[in-house]
């Protein structure tokens, strides 16, 4: 076995009774202790080499909620040597049947609740003209522990730096990618996480952020496996469960980000939920509002806060909890072993207190993307974060900005070309738009700004109507709103700092209904 998977297979020996998972909220949840977990991913580890026939190296995907099977495949994945990948259940059809096909995926397994999604998925590539590749099967992934896999089984010899998760994040052309990682990467990317929250075998991790994203699986709930400690798993994340399960089951750490951090402060049972089993919360995906920040450092709780990205692991930097409540604002210092540079446009360091953008050189960082291994986004393996950040004079890095267009809403990345792309399409629009406002709820939220056509143009609902079958509906525009004329520079480029200035301080009466 490789260090990876190693890694578990002792706590299975060392602390078989331990509890390793409790999946599901309230009287419905079942728990798992390492002997059994160990027992399971050898059933479906079975099921991959025996019924399915995985080789080394080919895909295979999960669409559903947060469950144990899906971390039990990834292991079994390790074991033979095959690649795991987690799908966004909230992607509509098109842009899974996308990503599906990119990545050339052998067998979707799905959980009952995206039964149909899969089928249509499957569907859409049968019908694909595009490529030649087989439309993949597709299986609920339940049938992987049903029946007793053949026994003994045979796994192929695997590398430790063998390729294990390809984790997909959109690129600014609207285009997927997809960050491969290694089996040597995740084991590297745990150690970082243990340092960053001075993670021990006793802690118990309450995880509900979704495990299709690098955030919800690889800050906490893998690395606390992979340290024998016990993670209470949420099938997704609701304010009054995380709540209820802070003082039913006392856990010790959790990982949010803003959008969840303002759901819990806001639910009426904040205040009257004991919250003193919680040594520290770590919060990701973009900067955290200070008023977030004091909130849980009112309840005695440190704010912890990690940075990275799909392509890093992505535990890169952290401020430890140790330092949260004296560097408030901070997102750390580089974890030991993750090199990290600031550099402006030409590719130098910046002085310490200048901006420059955030370079990650480190042992979890992706070994490269998917069918485009000389992407410039990374290159010497060095990954370019097109986030703009400053070294303080207390040492550690502050997140001030984003030279990309990425909104991140909610802990959603959307990346405006997307919506672009397919406004190219609607019907009454002559151009478009798409930049990100700040929301009080959602930190940012992407706003539609459309030329219509002078014949039969597009008005905001029709806008609306087209974009609701054709991408995500977390993406879908906050905003529509009907101009004249777009601002360009004179080589006529949408100047869109001018765009986020005029929407940000007006509240325009062409405005769509807020959806979730």
């Amino acid at each position: 076995m490789t260090p990876f998977v190693e890694a578990l297979a002792c706590h299975a020996r060392a602390t078989p009774e331990r509890l390793a998972l409790r999946c599901g909220v309230g009287e419905q949840a079942l728990t798992t202790d390492y002997a059994a977990l160990w027992r399971r991913i050898e059933r479906v580890g079975g099921h991959l080499r025996e019924t399915w026939r995985i080789a080394p190296g080919e895909r295979v995907a999960c669409l559903g909620l947060n469950d144990e099977l899906q971390l039990a495949l990834l292991f079994a994945c390790a074991r033979a040597g095959a690649i795991f990948l987690p799908l966004n259940f909230r992607l509509a059809v098109p842009e899974l049947a996308a990503i599906v096909r990119h990545a050339g995926v052998r067998v979707l397994w799905f959980d009952a609740m995206h039964r149909d999604t899969a089928r249509q998925i499957r569907d859409a590539l049968e019908q694909d003209a595009i490529t030649d590749l087989p439309a993949p099967a597709i299986a609920p992934i339940e049938g992987l522990i049903a029946v007793p896999s053949v026994k003994p089984v045979v796994y192929p010899d695997v590398p430790a730096d063998a390729p294990v998760l390809l984790a997909y994040t959109s690129g600014t052309t609207g285009e997927p990618k997809g960050a491969l990682h290694t089996q040597a990467g995740l084991l590297a990317n745990a150690e970082a996480s243990w340092w960053s929250h001075d993670m021990r075998a006793d802690d118990h991790v309450l995880s509900t952020l979704p495990m299709f994203h690098v955030g919800g699986l690889c800050i906490q709930t893998l690395p606390a496996l992979l340290r024998g400690a016990s993670v209470t798993l949420h099938p997704r994340f609701d304010p009054a469960a995380w709540l209820a399960d802070v003082a039913r089951h006392r856990p010790t750490l959790s990982l949010m980000v803003p959008a969840t951090l303002r759901a819990v402060q806001t639910h009426p049972m904040w205040a009257a939920t004991d919250l003193s089993s919680l040594r520290g919360v770590m919060a990701g995906s973009s900067v955290v509002p200070m008023s977030a920040i004091d909130a849980f450092h009112a309840r005695g709780i440190p704010l912890g806060q990690v940075y990275g990205a799909t392509e890093t692991g992505p535990v890169s930097i952290a401020l430890r909890f140790g330092e949260a409540k004296a560097h408030p604002g901070a997102v750390g210092r580089p974890c030991p072993g993750v090199e990290v540079r600031l550099v402006d446009a030409a590719g130098q360091e910046v002085a310490p207190g200048d901006v420059g953008e955030i370079l990650v050189r480190a042992p979890n960082v992706m070994r490269e993307y998917w069918r485009a291994p000389g992407h410039a986004g990374f290159e010497d393996g060095w990954f370019h974060s097109g986030d703009l950040a400053r070294l303080r004079d207390d040492g550690c890095i502050e997140v001030v900005g984003r030279s990309k267009d990425m909104i991140i809403s909610g802990g959603e990345n959307i990346y405006p070309a997307e919506i672009e792309n397919a406004l190219v399409d609607c019907p009454g629009v002559m151009e478009a738009s798409v930049v990100g406002v700040p929301d009080e709820r959602w930190g940012e939220v992407p706003v539609a700004v459309v030329v219509p056509t002078s014949q039969a143009p597009a008005t905001q609902p029709s806008v609306l109507d087209f974009l609701a079958t054709r991408i995500a509906r977390f993406k879908l525009p906050r905003r529509v709103v009907i101009v004249e004329n777009l601002p360009k520079s004179a080589l006529g480029k949408v100047q869109k700092p001018i765009l986020i200035a005029w929407l940000s301080d007006s509240r325009d009466s062409s405005t769509a209904t807020h959806i979730r």
